[in-house]
This record gives structure tokens, C-alpha cells and sequence, in this order.
């Protein structure tokens, strides 16, 4: 016996856990209802899966999806990022990865601002030297 708490339904990271709206609260949903849930086909559901690594809902005896509260939560933030936000897809699962690091921003957009930043400055400088300044 594991003597671990099961976190197997914990939200990850910051991914916010949102009400449902159609589904009662349990322990396991199929894809079915996930998709009803969240207004998408289910081979939306399966095509999410090889895109976003984080989503991998366990598989029962018979092969079929069990999609759990945190894999819900998950495909509603996914949906978000892509339909409402209007992120690509490799711009939300970067999202995501920074999301559940817990990292306000990803390292490119660090970079991104630290360069532009850097930038501002030297032009700054620049300005000065031209005439007329």
C-alpha cells in the first residue's frame, strides 16, 4: 500500500478549477462527457492529448479514456488559450508549461522583455548624440 495522499485530482499548478456546468461532481468522466462539458468534439479531446503533454487522461481496463477534475480543468484553460485568448497551439502549451511551473511568464517572454528593454535604452543613448536632441 502507498501511504502518499493521492493528488491524482489536485488542479495543476494554477490552472484554475472552474464549476461545472453540466456534469455532476465524481472521480472519473469519459470522454463523452468531457466533451459535452466543454462544447468540443471528442476528437478535439484526442487530437488536445498529443499536443498538450500535460493532458493524458488515464485509460481504463477496457481502454477507454477516464478523464479526471484536474483533465477537465485542464481542456476548459486549453480552450480558453486557443478559442478566447487566440493563442497557437504551441503558444498555449508553452502557456501552460509556464503556468504549471508556476511561472507568471515563459522564459521567452523574459528574454523577450529583458532584450526590448536593453534595446530602449541604446536607442535612448543613440538619440542623444543626434543633432538636434
Amino acid at each position: 500500500m502507498n501511504d502518499q495522499p493521492d493528488d491524482s485530482d489536485a488542479p495543476l499548478g494554477s490552472i484554475p478549477r472552474l464549476k461545472l456546468k453540466r456534469l455532476p461532481e465524481r472521480k472519473y468522466y469519459s470522454i463523452s462527457d468531457v466533451a459535452e462539458e466543454s462544447d468540443l468534439k471528442p476528437y478535439v479531446l484526442r487530437f488536445w492529448e498529443k499536443e498538450f503533454p500535460m493532458l493524458h487522461p488515464k485509460k481504463n481496463r477496457a481502454g477507454n479514456r477516464t478523464y479526471q477534475r484536474k483533465d477537465i480543468d485542464l481542456v476548459m484553460r486549453i480552450k480558453h488559450l486557443l478559442y478566447q485568448e487566440g493563442y497557437t497551439i504551441e503558444g498555449a502549451r508553452q502557456r501552460l508549461k509556464a503556468e504549471i511551473a508556476g511561472q507568471t511568464d515563459p522564459p521567452e517572454a523574459v528574454r523577450t522583455r529583458k532584450f526590448l528593454s536593453d534595446l530602449r535604452r541604446e536607442l535612448e543613448a543613440i538619440s542623444t548624440l543626434l543633432p538636434g536632441s
